[in-house]
């Protein structure tokens, strides 16, 4: 059974300075534990990252091996048909891996409600910064790292900085920031915010998040 959720959001410039507005966001989640979607939801995100590329050729596609050995009798040696049997050296590889594509299906519903059991899990490591797409010109580290101890958010713990749109100022600033991941709003996803122990949102990113996981 799910439960409707509201959570407001005063949001802050760059400066760290409280702003005189308020955002909003309704969320459904799970009355009891979610911990299931959320594992289930988890599980085919890894799935899909997997590469499943490892293969191994049989007797069939192992170069050479056509002409017998020797001959069938006689020799007082086993008999032999290719040198590329399984049992020789060099030989095929009897089941051996295959390329294949490993994936789980989940519901879309199923999806949007652990996002946003999971969204309200981390309310209280959530901060709004308003307009930071535009408002962050800069595209230097230095200048991230500034923003980042104005508004106390520690540079050295995992950072999830959710945006509308990737600037390019925005991109090369955090480039070089192993702990701070950027994405956007409509590519969230619960492997990054279950990593993250902070979470910045820009007020623009509301919106997407508001249209794609909370209709």
């Amino acid at each position: 059974m799910t439960v409707q959720k509201f959570i407001k959001y005063t949001p802050v410039d760059i400066n760290g300075k409280p702003l005189n507005s308020t955002h909003e966001l309704t969320l459904n989640i799970l009355e009891k534990s979610g911990n299931y979607l959320l594992h289930k939801d988890l599980l085919r995100h890894l799935s899909s990252k997997r590469q499943g590329t490892a293969a191994t050729k049989t007797r069939s596609e192992v170069r050479g091996g056509g002409r017998k050995p020797w001959q069938q009798k006689g020799t007082g040696r086993a008999r032999a048909g290719s040198n590329r049997s399984p049992l020789w050296k060099g030989g095929g590889v009897i089941f051996g891996p295959k390329p294949k594509t490993v994936s789980l299906k989940l519901n879309k519903k199923e999806r949007q409600l652990a996002l946003q059991t999971l969204l309200y899990n981390k309310k209280n490591n959530v901060i709004i910064i308003e307009d930071l797409e535009n408002t962050l010109i800069e595209s230097k580290t230095k200048s991230f790292i500034r923003m980042c101890e104005n508004c106390n958010i520690d540079s050295n713990q995992k950072v999830l900085l959710i945006v509308s749109k990737k600037t390019q100022s925005l991109k090369l600033a955090t480039q070089n920031l192993k702990n701070v991941e950027l994405i956007l709003a409509s590519n969230l996803n619960t492997f990054s915010l279950l990593k993250a122990k902070q979470i910045i949102l820009s007020s623009l990113s509301i919106n997407d998040i508001k249209e794609t996981y909370c209709d």
